[in-house]
């Protein structure tokens, strides 16, 4: 008896180069979906539970523990409500895909509504997407540069 096959097999190989597209895709998403402000993308993109790290910093009302879809979302709306838009820069320098990982770095800056004090500095992003949607959100800033900013 012979079997034959009616589809194309995928090596390791091409399995591990569709991962690493999609990855790449969601996080242009993401990207796309926190430039426009879109919170309702937000919240499909983010799993239901996430694994958020984002340095507590008690003076900043934007930086705090988060661990659910709507919650991970929510931070855009909130930084928004708290800094000035037309201030609010962000450069990418690298965007790089290992798999499920995503590593993004460059530079940011803004100013706080609240006080009229600018921040700035680099910035490093650990998104890791699983099933379609960010599992994992890790932001790592200059967060005393913007403890002072929003300090009176």
């Amino acid at each position: 008896m012979s079997v034959q096959h009616t589809g194309v097999e995928q090596t390791p190989a091409d399995r591990a180069t569709t991962i690493a597209e999609t990855t790449r895709a969601v996080v242009g998403e993401f990207l796309a979906a926190r430039i426009a402000g879109d919170t309702g993308r937000l919240v499909e993109l983010f799993a239901d539970e996430v694994d958020w790290q984002l340095a507590e910093n008690p003076a900043v009302p934007w930086i705090r523990p988060r661990s659910t879809a709507a919650e991970c979302a929510a931070q855009a709306a909130e930084l928004m409500e708290h800094t000035v838009p037309e201030d609010a820069r962000a450069s990418v320098d690298a965007f790089l895909v290992d798999g499920t990982d995503a590593v993004l770095t460059g530079h940011l800056s803004g100013t706080v509504r609240a006080t009229g004090k600018s921040f700035q500095g680099p910035f490093a992003l650990r998104l890791t997407v699983e099933g379609g949607r960010i599992t994992r959100h890790h932001l790592y800033e200059n967060s005393l540069s913007i403890a002072e900013a929003c300090t009176p």
